[in-house]
């Protein structure tokens, strides 16, 4: 479980780092950056989920709703983030 963390603390660090602050002294939105970040939200998610609520010892079907429950949510996010 130790693994978890250290993924998970990287992933927290390069998604903070991705932010366009850090390249221009102006914020502008991007589609891009936006897509990747919630990909790597998925990822952790997915840790979490897998990892933390013992969902990995848990039978198919409940591994594969909580997935696709991730799945929906955040492309849901995406497409609201685009409208």
């Amino acid at each position: 479980m130790a693994w978890t963390w250290v993924v998970l603390t990287a992933i927290t660090v390069g998604a903070w780092w991705l932010a366009p602050a850090h390249f221009t002294d102006t914020v502008y939105a991007s589609t891009s950056i936006t897509a990747l970040v919630l990909a790597l939200t998925f990822v952790k998610a997915r840790l979490i989920i897998r990892n933390f609520m013992e969902v990995k010892t848990g039978p198919r079907w409940l591994k594969r709703s909580t997935d696709a429950w991730l799945g929906l949510l955040l492309v849901t996010v995406f497409v609201i983030y685009l409208i």
